[in-house]
């Protein structure tokens, strides 16, 4: 009887034994491969609520506008909603009108055509449909060219100021932003989770494929309206482009002005699991060092990024996108060389790139587009989508020195 216990009990005890060597195993091959053990009970922020939702309006490359009115004033101003703005601005002409006070300061804003010391209009604040932000520092800027570009006035940009206080979603299937407070959110199926770095712009690794695949940050801008914007050394360095590569001499919009740029295709733009071919390029030579480079390859514009819904959580450092109706829409290749902007209330040929279809067609600085297509409608927008159709004939209207003239302009392809 004593040997079969001391025997059961020896069998017991090695059970035992190996019962917990077992879970001791299994808890370090849990640690080992990386997955996160939670304890069953832990606390959390309370769950994000809606506190409103609103339309906004779309613009050709995809940017993004949203109306509001400033402090107690009643009348509507139009703000670019760009997370590629390391603060909150207004335009300097709107300024002047509501004569708002104006601070000087020591601090210094750059974009891609220029840099440049600016003042602030200090504890002012901003209502939108259903929400009041308040306590905000505009800083000041001179938006005409954005405004003569967009065909309507740029009175400001909303950049980090706005979004590190909420949950913002853009969702481009429905044309509405919605805002939630902070707290935990639970982000629908379908999409994928990136984790940029942030200081107060987002920064996400993406990689660029041509002649190289190259890996490298990117800033995520949605108030660019394309789809990648590439700094020239890092193009360069990395050789990216294939040596055979067309190159087109083109200009962009920006801080400062106006500044040349070359527009191109690459191979393959991968950001996270989704990958896109044959993306529109733009080339620039950063003289103000806006990409940080080596820091950053350049920035990803709404151009792409439109083609997500998005929920942007900078309290908790990440974005989480899902892809949209818009996912599969075609890019734009189309090459005029031709700048028009809204001047005094007509649209007005500023610019003709020598060697582009427009010199060809017998553009000159001045001409004012009356019509293009049988659209007589003078809306700058709708001129600029018309422009985008590659490989076609558009039949312009204009006036030049008084007189109307027809000229037939070939849409290039840069494909």
């Amino acid at each position: 009887m004593n040997h079969y216990y001391r025997n059961n009990t020896k069998l017991l005890k090695n059970a035992t034994d190996f019962k917990r060597n077992i879970k001791f195993i299994y808890i370090l091959i849990l640690v080992f491969s990386g997955i996160k053990l939670a304890a069953q009970e832990e606390f959390v922020p309370p769950p994000a609520k809606i506190i409103t939702s609103f339309a906004f309006t779309q613009l050709t490359g995809g940017i993004i506008i949203i109306h509001g009115t400033l402090d107690s004033l009643q009348d509507t101003l139009n703000f670019v909603l760009d997370t590629g703005s390391g603060g909150i601005s207004l335009d300097s002409t709107t300024c002047t009108y509501y004569n708002l006070k104006l601070e000087p300061s020591d601090r210094i804003v750059r974009g891609i055509a220029g840099m440049k010391y600016v003042s602030f209009a200090k504890n002012h604040s901003l209502n939108l449909p259903g929400l009041t932000v308040t306590n905000l520092d505009f800083h000041i800027n001179d938006y005409e060219i954005l405004s003569s570009a967009y065909g309507m006035h740029i009175d400001g940009i909303i950049g980090y100021s706005f979004f590190r206080r909420y949950i913002v979603n853009i969702d481009y299937d429905e044309q509405l932003v919605r805002v939630y407070t902070v707290g935990t959110y639970k982000y629908p199926r379908g999409g994928h989770l990136l984790k940029p770095q942030f200081s107060t712009l987002p920064m996400q690794m993406a990689s660029v494929k041509d002649a190289n695949k190259v890996f490298a940050k990117f800033y995520l801008d949605t108030g660019a309206g394309l789809c990648i914007l590439m700094n020239d050394d890092f193009a360069k360095d990395s050789v990216i482009f294939k040596k055979k590569r067309k190159m087109f001499l083109s200009q962009a919009e920006g801080l400062g002005g106006k500044t040349d740029m070359m527009l191109s295709v690459v191979k393959e733009v991968k950001i996270g699991p989704y990958r896109f071919r044959k993306v529109p390029a733009y080339i620039f030579s950063d003289d103000y060092n806006v990409t940080n480079y080596p820091v950053l390859g350049g920035l990803l514009g709404n151009d792409l990024l439109r083609r997500f819904n998005a929920w942007i959580n900078y309290p908790l450092q990440e974005i989480y996108i899902k892809p949209n109706k818009h996912y599969l829409d075609s890019f734009d290749y189309s090459y005029t060389g031709l700048g028009i902007y809204l001047i005094n209330g007509a649209i007005t040929v500023t610019d003709i790139i020598k060697g582009s279809p427009a010199e060809a067609a017998g553009f000159q600085s001045g001409d004012i587009i009356v019509g293009m297509e049988g659209n007589f409608s003078n809306n700058i927008q709708a001129y600029k989508i018309l422009l985008q159709n590659a490989r076609t004939k558009l039949r312009i209207v204009i006036m030049r020195k008084g007189q109307p003239q027809i000229i037939y302009l070939k849409v290039k392809s840069i494909l």
